[in-house]
């Protein structure tokens, strides 16, 4: 047999969280990441979401714009769970299959594999073999002090697939998150040095399987090598432990085009934006966040802070979560897939504009730390208004109600 190792795409390093996300937000984040990956199917493919889950920066945004708390170790669990309960009811439309999870969930990505094989005609035995791999270097080849408790395989119709797993490591008081994506497989026999790589936290140890000869040769050779030989192939991101979002977190110039692009429209964005007459300036902002998580580039995704400021957090950083704001996104995203399968696809490209039209106003701005601290307190101040909610009210016994109610763009 030829051992293979598949090169991991990137890793995020996150503060550990505890708590559990409420219901009020579960639902929500399972019906908005769910509108995004159709929305992402239906322009780009199977195999650009694949890649997207790859890369830590776009799956950290991912979770920031669906309202988890922007830097917490949570995100994972909670973006994955909410993706597997949405996407699995549709699978056969899909093409795309999410197996595993956190816990005894993970233990379960086997069975899950080989059901879906026997529905499919894929090779199971191959994509277990795969799951397996990509676990056991995560937690064992490599001993970085962090423990796997979470995995998560999104298998194709076409074959190819991601993994997103997560260690933990409570006396560093973090969590790591791994990501791995089929197409950069490898040998370690023709070229080892592609394999897995990430900051050094530790010794590089054998696997223990009895049969990779050729795989702890390829990995004891990664030691030897200086983390620039191969740091800039892999995309990866470390989150501060502070919990306010603050101006250092966010590409200001980004979000001022945002703010600007929602409240203060320019005649020549009005073609764009009268077809979406009816909806607030205040969800436009936060559409205008979806849309880049949608169709960005990746280099838009560096700071992902910034697209907490789409739906808040649970927790009430940046703000807590408007409810009306992301009732009203869900809304639009249905809205709009439903209307684009009519073959009436106006909304859709006037939707996929707006992250164009926001990065094209960029020039205009200067950084300003004082401006966004002032928009900050505004956002909060107007919460009430959004219906904001966090985990707080829910143990206060303080449940809000929308008021809704959004000064009209038009």
């Amino acid at each position: 047999m030829i051992f293979t190792l598949m090169q991991r795409s990137g890793h995020a390093d996150l503060p550990l969280h505890g708590g559990r996300v409420p219901q009020w937000l579960a639902s929500r984040m399972s019906l908005l990441g769910t509108a995004i990956i159709e929305s992402i199917l239906s322009e780009y493919g199977r195999d650009e979401v694949l890649r997207r889950l790859s890369d830590p920066l776009w799956f950290q945004s991912l979770g920031c714009v669906m309202g988890m708390d922007w830097h917490s170790s949570g995100i994972t669990t909670s973006v994955m769970g909410a993706l597997k309960r949405g996407i699995n009811q549709r699978s056969r439309d899909y093409g795309l299959y999410i197996c595993g999870g956190r816990g005894r969930h993970s233990r379960k990505t086997p069975d899950e594999l080989m059901g879906i094989a026997d529905r499919t005609g894929m090779d199971g035995h191959q994509l277990v073999r795969a799951s397996k791999l990509t676990a056991k270097v995560d937690n064992t080849a490599v001993q970085d002090g962090f423990q796997l408790y979470l995995h998560s395989f999104v298998l194709s119709s076409d074959g190819n697939w991601a993994v997103v797993q997560q260690g933990m490591n409570p006396a560093a008081g973090q969590a790591r998150r791994y990501h791995w994506h089929s197409p950069r497989i490898t040998s370690f026999v023709n070229n080892p040095h592609t394999a897995v790589c990430g900051e050094s936290q530790g010794q590089i140890l054998n696997l223990v399987h009895q049969q990779a000869a050729a795989t702890r040769r390829g990995i004891l050779d990664l030691s030897a090598l200086h983390p620039d030989q191969f740091g800039r192939e892999v995309r990866k991101i470390v989150m501060p432990d502070h919990h306010d979002v603050r101006a250092a977190d966010v590409d200001l110039k980004r979000m001022a085009s945002i703010i600007a692009l929602a409240h203060e429209a320019r005649p020549e964005d009005f073609e764009s934006l009268l077809l979406l007459r009816g909806l607030g300036p205040r969800t436009l902002q936060s559409l205008t966040l979806v849309s880049e998580v949608i169709h960005g580039t990746p280099s838009r995704f560096d700071d992902p802070a910034r697209f907490s400021l789409a739906h808040g957090g649970k927790d009430g950083h940046p703000f807590p979560v408007p409810l009306a704001v992301y009732d009203e996104t869900i809304e639009f995203l249905n809205s709009m897939l439903v209307r684009a399968k009519l073959g009436e696809t106006d909304k859709r490209h006037a939707f996929k504009r707006l992250s164009k039209l926001a990065a094209r106003q960029e020039e205009r701005f200067d950084p300003d730390p004082e401006r966004f601290n002032a928009w900050m307190e505004k956002e909060r101040a107007w919460s009430p208004e959004y219906g904001g909610r966090t985990v707080f009210d829910d143990r206060r016994g303080n449940q809000r109600r929308h008021k809704g109610g959004q000064l009209s763009l038009f």
